[in-house]
């Protein structure tokens, strides 16, 4: 298959990202009305919002690409208060496009935005909807306050069963062409493993590969990373409360996916945590599985983390 390629771009995610909207991997009833948006040349107000990796702002600047309109992508993860609000986004939407007809702002993890700040976005939609058109995207759109929901059409970009083997179809085709153009010698039952263990986050696929690559294969063998000899390792730690050899354990595996630390860890509890501590310990696993969606260091939540565990977990 062809692959738009953007040679100046050194990550996958970017070198290889979609530019035109029939190119992105979306459900067809979500990748129609994109085309339909970009067809009758008016993309409205949206509100994109699904897990990480699924494609929302790849398809946002998709429609604006084809477009050919001025558009801004502003990270409201860093720049989440009202300041940016009142200066960066205020001035763009307010100014004339240079290109002619609407401009767009690309609100990239808008979810991060303080309550304070969506609510001073109410009235910059309003009043500058001749010129300047809006894009959210977020991963947790209840966090999205209600008064902007309504101001905004949303979609969502949850992968429903029916439509998961169709879109990982496409996804395994345009990563075996993506691999055949950077010349890595590859194992393609490897590849559809990597893609079933992190589909639908196509994001999270691209960067595993290259990093596997990086290696000179794509085999086998990149699956051997996290063994089951660790674990046994760390809850022999935490029956000893030996907090400096837990934090050691964490520091060493701090390149691992902590979602599939937090998985494995879980798998292995009911052989190694009394009946009676395994209600604790699972509330305790899900709060701290859901914060490393949102905190800055990761290794620090898992030590925090196992250190509850470590005070508060019989462990056999």
């Amino acid at each position: 298959m062809s692959l738009d390629v953007k040679t100046d771009e050194l990550l996958w995610v970017q070198k290889y990202r979609p530019q035109k909207v029939a190119d992105t991997i979306l459900p067809e009833l979500t990748k129609k009305s994109f085309q339909k948006f970009v067809d009758d040349n008016n993309v409205p107000n949206l509100l994109l919002a699904g897990s990480p990796g699924t494609g929302k702002t790849t398809a946002a600047k998709a429609m604006l690409e084809q477009l050919g309109c001025d558009y801004i992508i502003i990270n409201a993860a860093l720049n989440r208060g009202i300041d940016t609000v009142r200066s960066e986004i205020s001035t763009f939407a307010s100014a004339i496009s240079l290109a002619g007809g609407r401009k767009y702002i690309i609100l990239d993890e808008a979810d991060y935005l303080t309550p304070d700040a969506q609510a001073s976005m109410r009235n910059l939609i309003e009043t500058f909807s001749k010129n300047c058109g809006f894009i959210f995207t977020c991963n947790f759109k209840n966090r999205i306050i209600a008064p902007l929901r309504s101001r905004l059409s949303e979609v969502d970009f949850a992968v429903e069963k029916t439509e998961k083997p169709k879109l990982a179809a496409q996804f395994f085709k345009r990563t075996l062409a993506i691999l055949k153009n950077e010349n890595v010698d590859f194992d393609q039952k490897v590849v559809a493993k990597v893609i079933e263990k992190y589909f639908p986050d196509f994001r999270r696929i691209l960067n595993e590969l290259q990093k596997y690559a990086g290696n000179g294969r794509i085999d086998e063998g990149i699956f051997a990373d996290f063994k089951q000899e660790s674990i046994d390792e760390l809850f022999s730690l935490l029956k000893e409360k030996n907090f400096t050899g837990m934090r050691k354990w964490c520091a060493d595996n701090s390149d691992q996916d902590p979602n599939e630390i937090f998985r494995k860890i879980y798998d292995t509890a009911t052989d190694k945590i009394e009946l009676k501590s395994m209600p604790s310990f699972v509330v305790s696993l899900a709060d701290y599985m859901y914060k490393a969606a949102f905190v800055a260091d990761q290794e620090i939540n898992l030590v925090a983390f196992l250190t509850e565990i470590m005070m508060e977990t019989s462990i056999k």
